[in-house]
């Protein structure tokens, strides 16, 4: 599995690290850590240093319950950072964490090469079209309602069979667009309790049917916090099994705070694949 990010060809074979960089005051985690150019830097330095191959970076909160921020606010907070991260670091691979059209277009102009987005292009409706028109991969996320509103009840006849319906009516509006690139996440902890959050894992290698690239985020949420009843910074635990399952399951994308130990999950995979 490759997919072309600005004529890079990312060998997928091997799998992959994505580290969180979270341009945000209020992230569940490291809000307000690297929300600045400065810090920023500072962060990716040290996630390129562990590992990462791609830098995700964000400027909204999606955790459960998080207010919305206006898109003046959210290019304000992106921008910037993927603009410094660039110039100090122009070979690295930047993705933009966001549901809207016009945040996601302004990033890949200044330089990002991949669009992670929670919504799947339902929280924009131009997002579809844009990424067509960019010609860029393309993260397809599963979420159900919003992150407003997407933990006060989410239920499922069948998550895993339902996420995979989702999933593929995406794909194809998304190849009707002319899109080829596409990286599936099943949205762990986006609409769904705990309980469905671990049927999905159990069933990871049924998401896409082995089509797609899988990316995994599971970096210290509450299905790993709730289960075990610690807080997000005594998650890493739990995050690594987590990851280390999900590899066997067919993951090709870890999306992480923690990279070093992401990396560390990957080499014990593979001597044991």
């Amino acid at each position: 599995m490759q997919i072309n990010c600005e004529g890079k060809l990312m060998d997928l074979t091997r799998p992959k690290i994505m580290g969180i960089l979270n341009a945000t005051p209020d992230s569940f985690y490291d809000g307000g850590k690297n929300n600045r150019p400065e810090s920023a830097l500072k962060q990716v330095e040290k996630l390129l240093s562990e590992g990462a191959d791609f830098i995700d970076v964000g400027g909204a909160s999606t955790r459960p319950g998080a207010a919305e921020v206006s898109e003046t606010e959210e290019l304000n907070r992106v921008i910037p950072v993927i603009d410094a991260v660039l110039k100090e670091f122009p070979e690295v691979v930047v993705s933009v964490d966001t549901y809207r059209a016009k945040v996601a277009e302004a990033a890949v102009w200044a330089g990002a090469a991949l669009i992670n987005d929670i919504s799947a292009g339902n929280m924009d409706a131009d997002m579809l079209p844009t990424v067509g028109r960019l010609k860029v991969p393309y993260i397809l996320m599963h979420m159900q309602g919003t992150p407003r509103n997407m933990q006060e009840n989410p239920v499922y006849e069948n998550v895993v069979l339902e996420v995979n319906s989702f999933l593929s009516e995406k794909i194809l509006a998304l190849r009707k667009l002319g899109i080829n690139d596409i990286i599936l996440d099943p949205g762990f902890g986006f609409g769904k309790t705990l309980e469905q959050n671990y049927e999905l894992m159990k069933n990871l290698d049924l998401i896409g049917f082995g089509d797609f690239p899988l990316l995994i985020g599971v970096s210290r949420k509450s299905m790993v916090t709730r289960l075990l009843g610690v807080n997000p910074s005594e998650a890493l635990n739990g995050t690594a099994l987590l990851n280390f399952y999900a590899l066997q399951k067919g993951a090709k994308i870890l999306r992480v705070h923690d990279v070093k130990e992401a990396g560390e999950a990957i080499r014990i995979w593979e001597m044991l694949a």
